[in-house]
Formats: C-alpha cells, sequence, structure tokens
C-alpha cells in the first residue's frame, strides 16, 4: 500500500521529479533509493507567503510495492442506432456530454448545432479577426464544442455540489486530454488542443449510433397538447422526438425570441457586464509573485479580486494567464469580447473581463420586452460600442486611469485583440451607474494589488456575455421544463451553469433524468 503525503516545497523542487524524490525521502528519514516512485495526486500554488510554496499530495511507494496506477477508461458504451431518440439541440459541453450520458443509458442523441464542425469553425474565426465579417452561426460562440472550444478551455469550478467533477475531468482524460487536469487545483486544456478532444467526442457519439446535424438551425420547437413533439430546422425539415434538451449556450438570442413568441415561460436573470482589462502578464507576475522575474518554474500568474463599490459586485470574470482577447460578437452590428489562453499560456499579456453585477431593476428602460429585457440591454451595449468603434470588429478601448479619470486616451497602443481599437471615453458605451461603479473599483482594485491600477493596463469594452440573461424554469427534481412536457432546459444558457464543467454536469442530469422518466 502506498503511503499518502501531503507537504509543500519551492516550484523548483516540485517541477523536477528527482529533487521531489529527494526531499520526499527526507521526509520519510529513508534513503532516495528506498523510494520506488511518487505519483503527484493534487498540486496547487500557495502564493500567501514567500517565497512562494508548491501544496503537493501524493502517493509513495517504497522498493518491491507495486504500484497502482489506476487506468482512465471510457465507459463501454452500448450502440444505440435503433433505441429511443432524444434530440439535443447544441453541441456545447451540456449537449456533448448529455449525448454521451444518453448513450451510456442506452438512448439514441440527436445533436443539432447551428454552426460548423471545429475544423469548419476555423475560417469564420478568420474572417472575424481579418475581415471584419461576423457569419452569425458560425463564430466563437456558435459550432461545435460551444464558446468554450475557442475561448480558453478552463476546467475549474466552484459548483462542487453541482454533480461529480472528477467524472467530467476523466471522460475529458478518456477523450485525449493531458492526465495533468486531475491533479492541477486549477486544471486547464488550453484552446489549441481542445478542438481535437471535442471532435473525438463527436466521432465516438457517431461510433456509437447517435447522429451530429451540423449547419443546422433550429427555427421551431413542435409542441401539441403541451408536450414536445420533435424541432423545425431553418430548411424546413422536421425530426421528431419525445425528449428535448435544449442546450443552446447563453448566446442563442433566436431561441430565447422563439420560446417568448410561443409563449413558452422563460422569466429574465441578472447577470454581470463590464470590459475586459489587459495588462502585460511581467506586470501581473510582479504583483501577484512579488518578484522581478517569476522564473521558469512557476506558471504565468493568475489572478481573482472581488469589491463591493456603491453596494455592488466587482470582479474578475474568466481571468486569462498569458492569453489574448477575441471578437466574439454572434451578429453583425455589435462588438463582444472574450479571453483564451493556449495551453502553454505563453503569451505577453494577461486578460480578465471586469464585470459588474446587474440586477432585474437595470433593465426598466427595456421593460417592454418582458423577461427579453436583460437581453436587450445587453445588445444595446454591444451595439453602441459598434458604433462608437467605427463599425466594424475594433473595440472601443481606454487606457484604465484615463478611463477612471475620464479621459479619452491619445493613443491606444497594439494590444492582443487582433481586429483592433478605437481609443474611446468608455463612458459613452455604458450607463452612467455602471460606468460610475467601474470608474471607481479599478482605483479600489489598485489599493489591492500594487501596480494593478495603470495606464499600461487597456480596457477593451464591452464583456457583456458572462451568463445568459434568460433563464428557462424548470422543474428542480425532474429537470422538465415547468410548461412543456418532455422539454428539458439545460445548461449555460437556460441558465443552470457557468463554465465548461458545471454545463457538462447539467447535460449529463438532464440525461438521466429522462432515462428515468422513459418507461
Amino acid at each position: 500500500m502506498p503511503r499518502e503525503l501531503q507537504f509543500q516545497v519551492t516550484p523548483e523542487v516540485a517541477a523536477q521529479p528527482e529533487l521531489l524524490q529527494q526531499h520526499v525521502a527526507r521526509l520519510m528519514h529513508v534513503g532516495v533509493k528506498d523510494i520506488q516512485h511518487v505519483i503527484v495526486r493534487k498540486r496547487s500554488i500557495d502564493a500567501r507567503q514567500r517565497p512562494i510554496k508548491i501544496n503537493i499530495k501524493a502517493n509513495v511507494y517504497f522498493q518491491g510495492e507495486a504500484i497502482t496506477e489506476e487506468e482512465v477508461r471510457l465507459p463501454d458504451y452500448p450502440n444505440v442506432a435503433h433505441k429511443t431518440p432524444v434530440i439535443i439541440v447544441g453541441a456545447g459541453p451540456a449537449g456533448l456530454f448529455a449525448a454521451l450520458q444518453l448513450i451510456e443509458l442506452g438512448l439514441k442523441p440527436i445533436v443539432i448545432e447551428r454552426g460548423k464542425d471545429v475544423r469548419g469553425r476555423r475560417r469564420d474565426l478568420k474572417a472575424i479577426n481579418r475581415d471584419h465579417v461576423v457569419d452569425e452561426d458560425s463564430n466563437y460562440c456558435f459550432g461545435e464544442g460551444g464558446a468554450g472550444t475557442y475561448s480558453d478551455g478552463k476546467l475549474y469550478t466552484r459548483s462542487k455540489k453541482r454533480g461529480d467533477v472528477d467524472r467530467i475531468l476523466r471522460l475529458l482524460v478518456g477523450f485525449g486530454a493531458s492526465p495533468e487536469i486531475l491533479v492541477e487545483a486549477h486544471p486547464h486544456i488550453g484552446t489549441n488542443k481542445l478542438p481535437q478532444i471535442i471532435q473525438d467526442i463527436r466521432e465516438a457519439i457517431i461510433h456509437f449510433g447517435g447522429e451530429v446535424l451540423f449547419e443546422s438551425r433550429v427555427t421551431d420547437i413542435l409542441v401539441t397538447h403541451g408536450e414536445v413533439q420533435g424541432v423545425e430546422l431553418h430548411n424546413g425539415q422536421r425530426l421528431q422526438a419525445k425528449k428535448l434538451i435544449l442546450a443552446t449556450g447563453h448566446s442563442a438570442r433566436d431561441i430565447f425570441e422563439l420560446l417568448h413568441r410561443k409563449k413558452i415561460l422563460i422569466e429574465a436573470k441578472p447577470f454581470a457586464l463590464g470590459v475586459r482589462a489587459e495588462h502585460p502578464q511581467s506586470l501581473i507576475d510582479q504583483i501577484q509573485y512579488s518578484c522581478d522575474f517569476r522564473g521558469e518554474f512557476l506558471p504565468p500568474a493568475p489572478y481573482a479580486i472581488v469589491k463591493q463599490v456603491n453596494g455592488r459586485g466587482m470582479y474578475s470574470f474568466c481571468m486569462c494567464p498569458g492569453g489574448v482577447i477575441a471578437p466574439c460578437a454572434t451578429s453583425p452590428g455589435e462588438v463582444v469580447t472574450n479571453g483564451w489562453s493556449p495551453s502553454k499560456r505563453d503569451q505577453a499579456t494577461a486578460n480578465s473581463g471586469i464585470v459588474v453585477e446587474l440586477r432585474l431593476e437595470d433593465f426598466k428602460p427595456f421593460a417592454k420586452f418582458g423577461p427579453l429585457a436583460g437581453m436587450e440591454f445587453q445588445k444595446d451595449i454591444e451595439q453602441r460600442a459598434f458604433l462608437l468603434a467605427g463599425q466594424t470588429q475594433k473595440v472601443p478601448a481606454q487606457r484604465m486611469v484615463d478611463f477612471s479619470q475620464k479621459k479619452v486616451s491619445a493613443e491606444i497602443p497594439k494590444t492582443s485583440y487582433v481586429p483592433g481599437t478605437t481609443s474611446v471615453e468608455l463612458g459613452e458605451v455604458f450607463p452612467s451607474f455602471l460606468t460610475q461603479i467601474m470608474r471607481e473599483g479599478f482605483v479600489q482594485f489598485g489599493k489591492s494589488m500594487k501596480g494593478y491600477f495603470t495606464n499600461d493596463a487597456i480596457l477593451h469594452a464591452p464583456e457583456s456575455r458572462t451568463s445568459s440573461p434568460v433563464r428557462i424554469p424548470r422543474d428542480p427534481i425532474t429537470l422538465e421544463h415547468l410548461q412543456i412536457k418532455g422539454l428539458y432546459p439545460c445548461g449555460e444558457g437556460a441558465g443552470y451553469a457557468g463554465g465548461i464543467i458545471s454545463a457538462a454536469i447539467d447535460g449529463e442530469k438532464c440525461a438521466l433524468k429522462i432515462a428515468e422518466s422513459i418507461p
């Protein structure tokens, strides 16, 4: 039996197996040769102390002991080609993991995705960056894998109580992710590696009898006597099924409008909105690690910060160390920002959404839109930003100190945002209450993180797609829509998840409830 050990070491020791083994031998008062192997089970950084330490949880095997490394294996999926069909709208993490769970349970998923597969999406992303052309069905938000495919692949979630996080991570490893995601406290796949994993999941769904339809936008949900019958696609094709998982993601405004038009119950949901701030990564390293240079054994530093400003929460969101800012509009006539990091997180800049919590009363100017008021509030800011920046995919930008002092920045240096920036006083983009909170909030951020409040930081506006502006209500036990039998609102778009892991967990939960409901 291995000995389980928890301890702290320097980053240099943690990064080198030989040094780690020597350290463990000293801790256990044995010779280095007595130890056969040290397997790290969990690893995290403790940057609260100086010098910085790495927390390690490890299994230690002595010479002669059998090493029992548990192999990560995919479930034994059956072939479901001729089983009961379940329609899934959306091929993001909620939809894909719902499909895998349905197959495991002996049901046939039919995944309908408005966008293209992961390879086909790349041409459309290039068109946004290079030509400022937004395809409404294929962009950073829509397409195989959803918004997460080309926007980072972060796997950290605080929602442990929502479900089995480790199961999702193990499935990802089974489909090709690095086993390191089972070890790291804040696991991350990287935008450069996630597409292949997504493709392998899709191929498995098809191999075991499921279907995946790309470039197939749902234009109607077929309902008779309060019960789902199927869906209609943009080309007039109708697909029949009594069970429908609606996993469209937070930006499928046409689906929200469809539900409202059909008088299928939805409700406005508070969300958060603000800017995406970009700093030199070296500056964030200096602030977080209290050093001039982080060295080769520490990763690019992340940060997380929360303040209460004028009674509102203002906080960092989706922080990307060594990453870039991406254009995430889903329709012409709007601009939207998001951030991502490659697996090595080796870019020169760090960026994070810095957002302010909104309340339902903030949407009163759009009250005539009913439950879509928050969506229209969001859309209005994105369209205003588009006009102010020059009616391309350039975004309004301002230096951080200039923003807080209401000064138009004389010039904006080149940032990681490829379509480019236009110098704008960002107070013109946002409602005055939101602008004032952010102006004061950045000053407060600078007091907590010395050096953060600087004109070397560039604010890009807006960061507006933090979560869905709509909730599609469902029964807390059956997960079925409160009105429509057979309709299962799921994931981020329905208001029940916030990121890859929680969305995947919610997809599995909906699949399990569907299986329970079928005799």
